[in-house]
């Protein structure tokens, strides 16, 4: 199920915006930026790490093709392959399905994956 979303035109009224093709909205989690290390040591989302990170992120809106994601998901996905939008001051990612790398939700839950979160 996909969530429409209204942006403010000029005239003050909201426009619905409808996601396309297999095209998918997340907002990234707020936990996302500072981390904390197992000795407590807070590290900052500037940090240089040696390896990619990736990042969590939940689904707002989807487009009728994505067919592995739904509305309310956590995805995974690379945050340096990323276009922004701001809609009502909120900053959201756009992205294809096919650039997500994995999706926490319950309904998942019956697949054999060996992983939990």
């Amino acid at each position: 199920m996909s969530r429409v979303l209204h942006v403010s035109d000029a005239a003050s009224e909201k426009t619905p915006i409808k996601m396309l093709h297999d095209r998918v909205l997340v907002e990234i989690d707020a936990e996302a930026g500072e981390r904390r290390s197992s000795g407590g040591i807070v590290i900052p989302a500037t940090a240089a790490m040696g390896a990619k990170r990736l990042s969590w992120a939940r689904v707002v809106a989807v487009g009728p093709q994505a067919r592995a994601v739904e509305a309310g998901d956590r995805v995974l996905f690379d945050p340096e392959d990323r276009a922004e939008v701001e809609v009502h001051g909120e900053t959201y990612v756009v992205m294809r399905e096919r650039d997500v790398h994995a999706v926490a939700a319950d309904r998942v839950g019956d697949e054999s994956t060996g992983l939990y979160l």
